[in-house]
């Protein structure tokens, strides 16, 4: 989500209505390549055709998505710049997420990275970096440069105080350099700047034409060789999407997020399912995207030289 480590709480009787078993199907037309017609629905169960139909809805003209992104940013000023704040009341998953983050990660740098990485200056984004809470825990122990993109400004100065050197345990070699205070669709990076773009749970807040420019403008960020991890709730086998009437941020089938990768210009180099989180959140996935086509896209060895989760509700 565009916004810090995530929301969990939500209507507690969606479990129930969730379980209706909505279809999906991609459908190829002469005029546009690939339309999606995924259907889903929102928090309080009301039903979509397709995911244009809820567009339309929410951001069909310049007033509504200019509300949209609004409400979004809203609902992130209410919330305490804490984890337990940022994480909705489940600041026990950040152990968990944080070590298969960091596995998920040593994979990546050992392939793709000469030496894993070791002996380079490399630098990352965390987008949607909320209170630095990945940061802190994974980012800024492999990477000699971290800037941060976050929208909610008490958001961030919790992280600027989070991540000065008197409060990490890094060498002086490692640091976090810049606070961005911007939305992920208005943010251009400095090119070639980074080695590794991270974004976790704050997509979900993007509308798809957005998400596509964000990504197209992101790649230009990226060093030679370099990629994005994209990690973030999916709806269940079924179901396009859910959409969250409280905080305006939509949860993407796996379905979905493939054609938008695809409008991206981006292969799915690696993914891997999240563990160990509570049943009743949605399932998590992390996904390791390049600018190039892998040989074996997706597979959990992959071969080429070289802050939320969300409540089923």
């Amino acid at each position: 989500m565009l916004f810090a480590g995530g929301k969990l709480c939500g209507n507690p009787n969606f479990a129930a209505t969730h379980q209706v078993r909505d279809r999906w199907r991609v459908k190829l037309t002469a005029s546009s390549g690939i339309e999606m017609e995924i259907s889903g629905l929102d928090s309080d169960g009301r039903q979509f055709k397709n995911a244009d139909e809820m567009w339309r809805e929410e951001v069909g003209d310049s007033q509504k998505k200019f509300d949209w992104y609004r409400n979004g940013v809203g609902y992130w000023q209410g919330v305490e710049a804490s984890v337990e704040g940022v994480l909705g009341g489940y600041g026990h998953v950040n152990e968990p997420d944080i070590n298969s983050s960091e596995a998920f990660l040593n994979t990546l740098l050992a392939h793709l990275f000469p030496n894993s990485g070791r002996n380079q200056h490399l630098v990352a984004l965390d987008c949607g970096s909320g209170i630095g809470r990945v940061t802190k825990n994974l980012l800024i122990r492999y990477f000699n440069e971290v800037d941060l993109l976050e929208p909610v400004s008490h958001f961030l100065e919790a992280a600027r105080e989070n991540l000065a050197p008197e409060n990490l345990l890094v060498s002086e070699d490692h640091k976090a350099v810049n606070f961005y205070c911007t939305p992920l669709q208005e943010f251009t990076p400095d090119a070639g700047r980074y080695d590794v773009i991270w974004i976790q749970w704050c997509i979900g807040h993007l509308a798809d034409d957005d998400f596509v420019s964000f990504f197209k403008r992101a790649k230009g960020g990226l060093k030679p060789g370099g990629f994005f991890i994209l990690k973030e709730n999916l709806a269940r086998s079924g179901t396009g999407f859910v959409l969250d009437n409280e905080d305006k941020s939509l949860t993407r089938s796996h379905a979905y997020f493939k054609e938008l990768f695809s409008r991206c210009g981006l292969s799915i180099y690696n993914m891997k399912d999240q563990k160990g989180f509570p049943d009743e959140l949605f399932p998590v996935r992390m996904y390791a995207l390049t600018t190039e086509t892998p040989r074996r896209a997706g597979s959990s060895r992959p071969k080429r030289q070289s802050n939320r989760p969300g409540l089923i509700k």
